[in-house]
């Protein structure tokens, strides 16, 4: 099932293809000798790993690899790409799951050595290079007792997070990341680098707060921090899936009776074969529920321990391995279930209830993947990140109390086709429950069109394509859940 080249290519040694993009050789050496980084070709050793992504799905063959040290390289990268007419890919940490970050042919703008960290204590904000992680920003911010609110990966880049909203432990508490972005600093498709925050290039602004990596390429983001950690509480506790209806009415009662403290995350899977769990637990099949206590201080993870408890109480568990833990270990608990090379196919559904008919629908999706790594996911939305009016910012659907996320998730090439039909149909089937919206940071491959993107970006959509016709005309930034520019 991986994305294969098939056109724009020639023979290259030992039979492999490579891309020709049909500039002469002098051309390509002066944009090389003006970066500060490097230009990285097929034929440079590091090409291999230049144009790998994490989705191990993804083979994408780019002519050029401009591998940027600041933002004048980003300029000028932009600039080559629109003037030669070469298709222009953005790479912050390269995680998406649609492995938009490469591109077949063309030029990636590749901003992973772009990672300084700038961490405010006293104003409560950090500003963040494009290429830094979610753990390269919470390791900084939590030297100082902070945390911006961020996913749930720390490997994931913070770009295209926040870009397309930005979902984490802290999103009920805190809200999304792009709630709590101040400004950006964006090289529009033009090469003009513009500052867009709430007083200057304010419709820019708007928009890159959920609408994607569509205006521009972000060379680096400020966040709003808060308090959080250093020590935290994690719940991570594993009842049979023959539960999952009691599991998933406790936690719906937890967060509406609750403050808006913890964002719980049902993870509907199978137990993997690993030495933490218990060796009789191996291959059941789960109802997960996880979650971060957000608070702060000496006494956070003693506070977080009991304000979690009850979701540690709804029935026997097959296993429970809740502890108090620091908050960049929390943000790391799920990193090993995603390493890079394996193979990723995911989809989203928002739903404004949770049926009985529903909850019986995702328990026999969920024991039907053919998979054991696969999982169906359970986002219970709202808090802060619901209390953002649906115009302030670009982010749709914020009304929607359940997300759902299938993750067809595996190793073997062989394997695809039973995967993805898996993540496929059951997006069909619960599409019949929704009122309409996905989550356009797991979009999936976007086969259903214009359709699925008008849904992600909601009533948004019109502003969002008359915005995108004033910075990128020419939609010269379509490697991204594309927007058409109006007009």
């Amino acid at each position: 099932m991986s994305e294969t080249p098939n056109r724009g290519h020639q023979a290259g040694p030992g039979g492999r293809t490579t891309p020709d993009n049909g500039l002469p050789r002098a051309v390509l050496d002066r944009f090389a000798s003006g970066l500060r980084g490097r230009l990285i070709r097929p034929e440079d050793p590091d090409y291999e790993t230049a144009r790998a992504v994490w989705n191990g799905m993804i083979d994408r063959r780019p002519a050029l690899v401009a591998r940027c040290r600041g933002e004048d390289d980003v300029v000028a990268s932009v600039n080559f790409a629109r003037d030669n007419s070469l298709p222009l890919a953005v790479r912050g940490g390269g995680h998406g799951v649609g492995g938009q970050a490469v591109c077949d042919g063309g030029l990636v703008v590749d901003l992973s050595e772009m990672t300084d960290l700038d961490v405010r204590p006293e104003g409560l904000t950090a500003r963040a290079q494009g290429g830094c992680t979610l753990g390269d920003l919470d390791r900084a911010t939590q030297r100082h007792g902070l945390a911006a609110p961020v996913g749930v990966v720390s490997a994931t880049g913070i770009a295209g997070l926040t870009l397309s909203g930005g979902m984490g432990w802290l999103r009920r508490k805190y809200g999304l990341s792009c709630d709590n972005l101040v400004s950006a600093s964006v090289v529009t498709a033009e090469g003009a680098l513009l500052t867009a925050s709430g007083s200057v290039n304010q419709d820019l602004f708007w928009a890159i707060r959920g609408g994607g990596g569509n205006f521009g390429v972000v060379t680096s983001f400020e966040y709003r921090l808060y308090p959080v950690g250093p020590r935290v509480f994690l719940c991570t506790v594993y009842y049979p899936l023959e539960r999952v209806e009691e599991v998933l009415r406790a936690c719906e009662r937890y967060v509406a009776e609750s403050p808006e403290e913890a964002a719980p995350l049902v993870v509907l899977g199978r137990i993997p074969q690993a030495e933490e769990f218990p060796a009789a637990a191996h291959g059941e099949p789960f109802a997960a529920v996880l979650a971060v206590s957000p608070g702060a201080g000496e006494t956070a993870a003693e506070e977080g321990e009991r304000a979690l408890r009850p979701l540690r109480k709804i029935a026997e568990p097959l296993c429970d391995l809740s502890e108090a833990v620091p908050y960049t270990e929390g943000q790391k608990f799920l990193d090993d279930d995603y390493p890079d090379g394996r193979l990723y196919y995911w989809k989203s559904v928002n739903a404004p209830e949770l049926s009985d008919k529903l909850i019986a629908r995702l328990t026999e999706h969920a024991a039907a993947a053919p998979s054991p790594d696969s999982t169906i996911d359970v986002w219970y939305q709202g808090g802060a990140m619901a209390r953002v009016d649906e115009q302030e910012t670009a982010f749709a659907n914020r009304g929607v109390p359940y997300l759902f996320g299938i993750e067809g998730n595996w190793d073997r090439e062989a394997d695809s086709e039973r995967n993805v039909a898996w993540v496929r149909d059951t997006f069909a089937d619960l599409r019949h429950f929704s009122t309409g919206g996905v989550y356009l940071n797991f979009p999936g491959f976007l086969e259903e069109g214009e359709q699925l993107l008008r849904e992600g970006y909601g009533s948004n959509y019109d502003r969002l394509s008359e915005i995108k016709a004033k910075y990128d005309p020419g939609n010269l930034l379509r490697f991204n859940a594309n927007i058409t520019p109006k007009g």
